[in-house]
């Protein structure tokens, strides 16, 4: 279960680069609600940690983009804007950014944000999700790009098309998405989240039994895929000159996190927090046992941290190169 959702937007080069803009609570939809509050179990430590790594992410997608002055990008599951608000810095004050999102308290809340900043005359708010961008014109953008998104859709191939159609011949395409099937079928023996839970494991069955009915494992589309079917996909839409690096960490689960934090935390939009989770699957006396063991592991850091994830950048072939090789 992976994924990034600051509840800040720290932003990219230029003028923008080190902004900070908070939200005020709001009634939210499940993606908002997740992204500003279940991701980081509305820790302030955690969120800004999340900040730091985000910025990363965020820079390799941009520069990936080859952005210049005065392009037009499409940002698709804009969420609160970490990237779609990087890129107003790299595109400059003739450039502009679509965000689209399917939610739009999301869209609503990055309104707000280019309000506050100036930057509304340069953004473009599209409802709509990364397999149907319907409002977005033909050959009408310089680049598309996308963080976390396709893990939601299951047809993944009608987004790579998506994103073909869009893009202006000669223009650009940057991915990133996490590869979730690695740690889901390399991490889970004898493990809850990545830590040991062998005295507890009839228990953790119990509440891993849960996310298995909500997400199954072969079927759900954010376990169904991994890199190769990505490539596979931007190449049948019609990408040329296809990049893909693939990253895996297997690592110590650092640094600790506080039990509150922990326990209220969702890994992805679509599932409940973990305290929820065990509300609905343990008895009170079981969850006081399964909390007792758990929760000094998780306090001090003894658990392990997987995660592989997949960064693809294309080109759409220029006009007048069909059939040069």
């Amino acid at each position: 279960m992976t994924g990034r959702g600051p509840e800040a937007i720290v932003g990219g080069r230029g003028n923008l680069a080190g902004k900070v803009v908070l939200v005020s609570e709001v009634e939210r939809d499940r993606w908002s609600e997740w992204l500003l509050r279940h991701r980081h179990g509305n820790d302030p430590e955690r969120r800004r940690a999340m900040l730091d790594q985000l910025a990363k992410v965020r820079d390799a997608v941009l520069d990936r983009a080859r952005l210049g002055a005065g392009d037009t990008v499409l940002d698709v599951g804009c969420g609160d804007g970490l990237i779609g608000f990087g890129a107003l810095d790299r595109v400059g004050p003739t450039g502009r950014v679509i965000f689209a999102d399917v939610s739009q308290d999301l869209l609503d809340l990055c309104r707000r944000r280019a309000v506050e900043i100036d930057a509304a005359r340069r953004c473009v708010f599209v409802r709509g999700s990364a397999d149907r961008l319907d409002a977005v014109a033909n050959d009408s953008v310089d680049a598309v790009t996308t963080r976390s998104v396709l893990i939601y859709v299951a047809d993944k191939p009608a987004c790579f098309s998506q994103f073909h159609r869009v893009i202006r011949p000669g223009g650009q395409l940057s991915v990133h998405e996490p590869i979730n099937a690695f740690a889901a079928r390399t991490g889970r023996d004898g493990r809850f989240w990545g830590y040991d839970i062998a005295p507890v494991a009839g228990l953790a069955a119990k509440v891993e039994a849960l996310y298995a009915s909500l997400q199954p494992p072969d079927t759900d589309p954010m376990l169904d895929f991994d890199e190769r079917d990505l490539l596979h996909a931007a190449e049948q839409a019609g990408f040329t000159e296809i990049h893909l690096e693939l990253r895996v960490d297997i690592e110590p689960q650092l640094p600790p996190l506080g039990w509150d934090a922990f326990a209220h935390s969702a890994g992805n939009p679509l599932i409940p927090t973990i305290a929820e989770a065990l509300a609905q699957t343990l008895s009170p006396a079981e969850t006081e046992r399964f909390q007792a063991h758990l929760r000094p592991l998780v306090e001090t850091g003894r658990g392990e941290h997987r995660l592989a994830t997949a960064s693809l950048w294309a080109t759409k072939r220029p006009n007048g190169t069909e059939g040069v090789s």
